[in-house]
């Protein structure tokens, strides 16, 4: 780990800002070793983010970065893929950032099935501009924009990605972080639009207000609520109610676009 640290972590720009308890550095030392195990070269994976805590990632990772702006990560991500398509991206995001403002980039970039890794760290909440609810907040939950919680239901982020056109979709959390290191690994190696939605515990901003405890008592509760997809195939919907499912929820074929569009300028890109 050690060696990881120096090769992969810019350590002059540590120590970070995250809260104490936060689950942004598990997920974002899952996705280090997640990228060491692929045996991707360093110089050609590019690591991408738009506006919030998760995103802050992209400035303690030692590899080619771009910090964009709110929301738009995916679309300079497109970008970067079709003029270099040859890179390995890994296009780090929180909640609010993908799913409400970066909403339209991610439905789009799911239809097109470009071949980006979306690593989607949910903690419920916009931790860094203010405590608002996303459209990830469960419903009933308390934000700074719903004190008396929220009242429309969230999105089920894997499912709009599916029916948008995204080929693999994978859900993971930050009290099981070799699990989510392994999915991952398997979003790396898919080809076509990859999902992984990291649950991660906010407890200052969302667990706080929620009375949820520390942030032991969040990974905890976080840990005991999931369940295999392979489990979760044996159990009806009363025995599914507040569970989550975690693993690969699926993983499809699909033509994907810049090998198709540069296909059909007639060039190849290897």
């Amino acid at each position: 780990m050690e060696q990881l640290t120096q090769d992969f972590l810019r350590t002059k720009k540590l120590p970070h800002i995250w809260c104490p308890g936060c689950g942004n550095g598990i997920v974002t030392a899952a996705l280090v070793r997640a990228i060491e195990r692929t045996g991707f070269d360093q110089k050609d994976v590019v690591i991408v983010s738009g506006i919030g805590c998760s995103s802050r990632a992209a400035g303690y990772l030692n590899f080619n970065t771009l910090h964009t702006t709110h929301g738009r990560a995916l679309a300079f991500a497109t970008g970067l893929k079709m003029a270099r398509p040859e890179l390995k991206l890994f296009v780090i995001m929180g909640d609010g950032d993908c799913s409400a403002i970066g909403g339209n980039h991610f439905i789009h970039s799911a239809r097109r099935n470009i071949d980006l890794n979306a690593i989607v760290v949910n903690n419920h909440i916009y931790g860094m501009t203010g405590g608002q609810h996303s459209p990830l907040t469960p419903t009933g939950k308390k934000a700074t924009t719903a004190p008396g919680g929220t009242l429309e239901p969230a999105f089920d982020l894997l499912k709009l990605a599916r029916g948008a056109g995204a080929t693999f979709g994978a859900k993971g959390n930050a009290a099981q972080p070799r699990q989510l290191e392994q999915l991952i690994i398997r979003a790396a190696n898919h080809k076509g639009f990859s999902v992984v939605e990291a649950l991660s515990p906010c407890p200052i901003a969302y667990g706080r207000r929620n009375k949820l405890g520390g942030a032991v008592d969040m990974l905890r509760e976080m840990k005991e609520k999931s369940i295999s997809v392979e489990r979760a195939a044996n159990m009806d919907e009363a025995e599914l109610e507040d569970r989550t499912i975690n693993g690969v929820l699926f993983s499809d074929d699909a033509p994907e676009y810049a090998e198709a569009y540069y296909r059909s300028i007639g060039k190849d890109i290897g």
